[in-house]
């Protein structure tokens, strides 16, 4: 892996990819509509600790999270890695956004 978590390049495992396209996505909506962890957590129904863990990359979250995150963000947070590009290699890997972040979550 290179860089920070979850903008970093990762390598050819895929759970790892999935989970950091979620920390990723939850990372974005969290911003785009300044939501805190505390925030989204009572609106979830999720601790706000299992929430900082995932945006932070020592956690993968579960189906009930991600399902929890999702309906009351009213956005998909589980990736389309169906759809990611393959590698020379044959491998998918997960698009880097046009801009790579490094601050803190």
């Amino acid at each position: 892996m290179a860089g920070d978590w979850p903008y970093a390049v990762m390598d050819g495992y895929r759970p790892a990819q999935v989970g950091q396209a979620i920390a990723r996505a939850l990372a974005d909506v969290m911003e785009r509509r300044g939501l805190s962890a505390n925030a989204l957590a009572s609106a979830a129904g999720v601790n706000r600790q299992v929430i900082t863990n995932v945006l932070h990359g020592s956690v993968w979250p579960d189906l009930l999270t991600v399902a929890s995150l999702e309906e009351a963000l009213g956005e998909m947070l589980w990736p389309h890695h169906v759809d990611w590009p393959l590698d020379e290699s044959g491998v998918r890997h997960q698009p880097m956004p046009s801009e790579t972040r490094h601050d803190d979550t």
